[in-house]
């Protein structure tokens, strides 16, 4: 893994004619996270994740974007860009990392909220370098098997694991969906999407007081060997095998 902040202009350019490197580009946000878990969880957990799946594949890994689309989470506190406002940078970034020959490119999502924005990206740098960039957009969630939640068991084992911020002798149980029917539970999911803390007073959705860094470093080691079989078959259209 190389981190492409730390590396220098004419070794940089060096590797990258010797190689056809991936970069890999982390997205966040800045949100609430019910008491016990800080804003930038989603930020943290994603650069984890990325810095991992960058070591393993020897990617390049850009720094983490912090700011995401968290308006939802509105009147608790969250520091958002507009959708706008998050697709225009990424789609900025993506020709600019084009423009420095650096043709293949994952967004690794680590906020709900920002899935909108990332959605057009891929067909959108396609245009504008010609056919000559391609991106690829993941949320880390889709690699694992346990249904995800907000500041609930999931993300608190996941931070457990890679961070010593949380404050679990705060942590409350929040909403439970388990029990109800899949209609009930869309219709949640569409109402918070709008406003979160209409769903959840607590701003928490799920239970996190089981929480446990044993359990948070398991789920981090399935997402990561995921999203590395993922990556190898969508970047090589034919073999799992990235770097020979």
């Amino acid at each position: 893994m190389t981190e492409i902040k730390d590396l220098q202009d004419p070794y940089l350019r060096r590797m990258v004619k010797a190689r056809n490197y991936i970069a890999l580009v982390p997205v966040g946000s800045l949100e609430q996270h019910g008491p016990h878990l800080p804003i930038s969880t989603d930020a943290d957990i994603v650069s984890s994740i990325a810095k991992r799946v960058s070591e393993k594949a020897n990617f390049l890994l850009l720094p983490t974007i912090t700011y995401g689309v968290s308006f939802e989470h509105s009147p608790y506190f969250n520091l958002s860009i507009t959708k706008s406002s998050l697709q225009k940078i990424l789609v900025e970034i993506c020709i600019s990392l084009w423009k420095n020959k650096i043709r293949n490119i994952i967004i690794l999502n680590g906020h709900h909220g920002n899935q909108s924005a990332l959605k057009n990206i891929p067909q959108k740098v396609r245009v504008l370098s010609s056919g000559k960039a391609r991106v690829f957009v993941f949320s880390y969630w889709h690699f694992m098997k346990r249904e995800f939640d907000h500041a609930g068991f999931v993300e608190t084992s996941l931070m457990l694991a890679i961070s010593k911020k949380v404050m679990m002798k705060r942590a409350k149980k929040g909403l439970i969906v388990h029990n109800f029917s899949k209609k009930k539970r869309q219709r949640l999911n569409k109402l918070a999407s709008k406003s979160f803390p209409s769903v959840t007073k607590s701003g928490v959705w799920g239970d996190p007081r089981k929480a446990t860094a044993k359990d948070g470093k398991q789920i981090f080691s399935e997402i990561v060997r995921e999203i590395l079989k993922m990556s190898q078959t969508c970047l090589t259209d034919k073999t799992r095998k990235l770097h020979q």
